[in-house]
């Protein structure tokens, strides 16, 4: 949702001119709204890899979407749908195929939504131009870059530590594992916990499944450690996190080659095991850039408090990534994006023939 919300400020409508479709509940609704944009949610879900008892019931809400989906055109009638992948894009994309679309794609290897969502777009815009290979139609194309939020910026690093209550006299280490947390980096993380803080500072973005028992951990770290330490559940502002961070460690998704380059922030990737394949080639990217360090999920326990050390306290290697991160960046993504939408909502025909 994060490329879709950066892409809509670039774009600066009023609000009457945009609608946002997608699913119930979660955090997705919480955001929007939150932001007093209008929504509308469809029903939708996955079809891949739910197993046998759980697909006649998803096929159905995939139905129900449709349905939902053209009676939402039909009222609204916009002039361009974006869509930036998910299975809940796939009822409005198979409803609105007479419209205008463009779709985003965020990770440099496309999921099966997105594939399948690729058939019905008119312009296809991609993170890197390594993605190309995965889309037969050149023609629908363009390099954008990824799109970064506005509210990551404006953070010096100076700023970012004094809003952590850091010192720039010690290294300083981010760990994430996204908004929902991410269990098994969670878990490695607090066995190593005290090395860490004898040598770094730590923001550590826990998500919040795992936040009250590790919260509860945090709190038995005696006062010379506790005071290097600094956990959330959930930060809206991430852009202190990364200005502040000299290594960060968090899964691979998509928002890592646009984030993370922005800040030109070095990173360890530990891709999500149970989206390896899709993680994992954006931890590549960035491995094969000399920017980011690969490193499997279940090798946490074994390599991570050493890889970090050696890591953090290598500040020739650290300025290497830096710069090798830093040269991946696309600060002007957002606005490449609105501009292909403006241009194909100018086109005179938006409303195309089945």
């Amino acid at each position: 949702m994060y490329p879709a919300e950066t892409v809509l400020d670039a774009l600066d409508l009023d609000k009457d001119s945009v609608l946002w479709v997608g699913g119930r509940g979660g955090i997705e609704e919480n955001l929007v709204t939150r932001r007093d944009i209008p929504f509308v949610a469809i029903p939708a879900a996955g079809v891949h890899g739910v197993g046998l008892k759980r697909l006649p019931g998803n096929i159905w809400k995939l139905v129900q979407g449709f349905f939902a989906s053209a009676r939402i055109l039909r009222e609204f009638r916009p002039d361009v749908l974006l869509f930036t992948g998910g299975y809940v894009a796939f009822p409005m994309a198979v409803a609105g195929r007479r419209w205008s679309s463009l779709l985003y794609v965020p990770d440099i290897e496309p999921g099966l939504a997105l594939r399948a969502l690729a058939r019905f777009a008119d312009r296809i815009a991609l993170t890197t131009d390594t993605s190309a290979a995965y889309f037969p139609n050149k023609s629908k194309l363009t390099v954008t870059g990824y799109p970064t939020r506005p509210g990551l910026k404006g953070w010096t690093k100076e700023k970012a530590l004094d809003y952590f209550g850091f010192t720039p006299d010690l290294p300083t280490l981010a760990i994430t594992g996204g908004s929902k947390g991410a269990r098994t980096i969670n878990t490695a993380v607090m066995k190593i916990l005290p090395q860490l803080l004898e040598k770094m500072q730590v923001v550590h973005l826990t998500g919040h499944l795992d936040w009250d028992m590790l919260d509860e951990q945090a709190k038995s770290l005696p006062p010379e450690l506790a005071k290097n330490y600094q956990a959330f559940p959930y930060l809206h502002e991430m852009g202190a996190t990364f200005a502040a961070a000299d290594l960060i460690v968090s899964r691979a998704g998509a928002s890592t080659l646009g984030e993370y380059p922005l800040f030109g922030l070095p990173a360890i990737l530990v891709p999500y095991p149970y989206a390896w394949r899709y993680q994992k080639v954006n931890a590549s990217f960035l491995e094969d850039h000399g920017a980011a360090v690969l490193l499997r999920d279940e090798e946490m326990d074994a390599k991570l408090l050493d890889l970090i050390l050696s890591l953090i306290t290598d500040r020739q290697r650290l300025r290497r990534m830096s710069a090798a991160m830093s040269s991946l960046a696309a600060p002007e993504a957002a606005f490449k994006i609105a501009a292909l939408i403006n241009e194909m909502a100018e086109t005179p025909e938006n409303e195309r023939t089945a």
